[in-house]
């Protein structure tokens, strides 16, 4: 239970934060949706990385740094979270307001790295599951969750500011931030954690500015471009 616990409540931390620190908070039933909808595409994720990961590792001489970085797992997954996005939330009625983007953007981003935490951490067969909990706790979480940041940023302007550029950057910058943080892992875990750590003092001063202009609000309704 203990060993669970370790791997799901960072999400959950994460999550509740950006959920109660919306004035108007989404409805759980929707955060719920987004939630199942990204652990959802984990499957298709796992098989689509398996079938790149040997594709370019048998068909080419691309180093294996650059094919667990820039040219399967950050591709294929921040693509998955993106259609979600793009085909699901766009759709919902309760995506009424630009803050919502960044809401949902972290909650599908935290329902795909909460179910391939628990893979991780309970099937792959590590020696010491806790240990792999605790670092993912402090990494791969909170790394998801940085792309989801900015996914969910560049989608909110895509859907309520400007049309040009912004649903291209929705996928490109938390690709790019993905793919790095994947190279960054194994060539210099140091400058990994410095990407978080300059990832989230960015995305939390993009969070506020959200936040500042909803206080000016009196009712959450806009309307979508």
């Amino acid at each position: 239970m203990y060993l669970l616990l370790v791997t799901i409540i960072p999400s959950i931390i994460i999550l509740l934060f950006f959920m109660y620190s919306d004035r108007f908070r989404e409805p759980r039933k929707s955060i719920l949706k987004v939630f199942i909808y990204g652990c959802l595409i984990c499957i298709p994720a796992f098989f689509a990385n398996t079938i790149l990961d040997s594709f370019w590792f048998y068909q080419t001489k691309v180093p294996e740094e650059l094919i667990g970085s820039f040219l399967a797992p950050a591709f294929v997954e921040e693509a998955l979270k993106f259609l979600v996005l793009y085909y699901v939330v766009y759709k919902m009625k309760d995506f009424n307001e630009p803050i919502d983007g960044i809401v949902y953007g972290v909650t599908v981003s935290l329902g795909f790295a909460t179910l391939e935490n628990i893979y991780y951490v309970f099937l792959v067969g590590y020696e010491d599951p806790l240990a792999i909990a605790y670092l993912r706790a402090f990494s791969a979480i909170p790394g998801h969750a940085l792309d989801g940041v900015f996914m969910g940023y560049f989608f909110m302007k895509y859907v309520y500011v400007q049309k040009r550029n912004n649903l291209m950057l929705t996928f490109l910058v938390p690709y790019f931030l993905h793919a790095y943080y994947n190279y960054f892992a194994v060539i210099n875990y140091k400058l990994m954690y410095l990407e978080l750590i300059i990832g989230w003092a960015i995305a939390l001063i993009l969070f506020k500015n959200l936040k500042a202009d909803q206080k000016l609000k009196r009712e959450e309704y806009e309307k979508k471009l």
